[in-house]
């Protein structure tokens, strides 16, 4: 199988640590990961904020740098979401075939033990473009029960937006904070050293509450728990 790695623009720039725990997971259950380097935004922002016409490039592009390859895997469902909801209707050539990480761990490799070892007590944030574009339903809770040493607590009103939203958290920003507040106050009475979540964008948008509230729990992407080993963990 041809495999790529979609990072995208938010992990190259501040979470490139993820992108890399996605090839070390990969190629630890047999996969080769190739990574294009002509991959640029998938247009997700001038999309959303109105920009149609400008993001059509963006879109034919992507199709460009991602020709040929069999699946490709990004550690983003809100940018998965955008290139196979939208991209479709940007252009009319072929649209990569894209799946966010737990889709394709747990739907083409046909796996849930993925050899992982993370030793702490930790819950999961499904986010919006995960939970209700994607529909990754319990994929990636089914790859977290299966790691060695965690300790999973579920989060009262999972389901519930975290505020973020992108542009939403700017021209919202009052409306933002107080559902991030939220949020924040049902991690906290998990009692979880670490939250979970699919997207880094919602983990930075929490994870800045919850370092202004100094609650001591800490942010981690799905992918650098599932690449996590005993080796790694001490």
């Amino acid at each position: 199988m041809k495999v790529a790695l979609f990072i995208t623009c938010l992990n190259d720039t501040l979470f490139p640590g993820t992108g890399k725990a996605v090839v070390r997971l990969l190629r630890r259950l047999g996969q080769e990961v190739d990574f294009p380097e002509a991959q640029t935004c998938c247009g997700q922002m001038h999309f959303n904020t109105g920009y149609r016409s400008q993001a059509a490039p963006l879109a034919r592009g992507f199709a460009e740098a991602f020709a040929g390859y069999d699946a490709v895997v990004t550690p983003s469902a809100s940018c998965g979401a955008m290139v196979r909801d939208w991209h479709p209707r940007l252009h009319d050539g072929p649209v990569p075939k894209v799946y966010e990480l737990s889709e394709f761990l747990v739907d083409v490799l046909g796996v849930t033990d993925v050899g992982a070892y993370f030793p702490h007590r930790v819950t999961y944030h499904p986010t919006c473009h995960s939970l209700r574009m994607l529909h990754v339903g319990d994929r990636p809770l089914r790859l977290l029960r299966e790691v060695r040493g965690i300790d999973l607590v579920e989060l009262p009103e999972a389901t519930e937006c975290c505020g973020f939203g992108g542009t939403f958290a700017l021209k919202n920003s009052e409306v933002s904070a107080a559902m991030c507040a939220d949020k924040v106050t049902n991690v906290r009475r998990t009692g979880a050293e670490a939250l979970c979540a699919a997207d880094n964008s919602c983990l930075m948008h929490i994870g800045g509450a919850l370092t202004r509230t100094r609650s001591g729990v800490r942010t981690v992407h799905l992918a650098e728990i599932l690449a996590s080993t005993e080796e790694t963990a001490r």
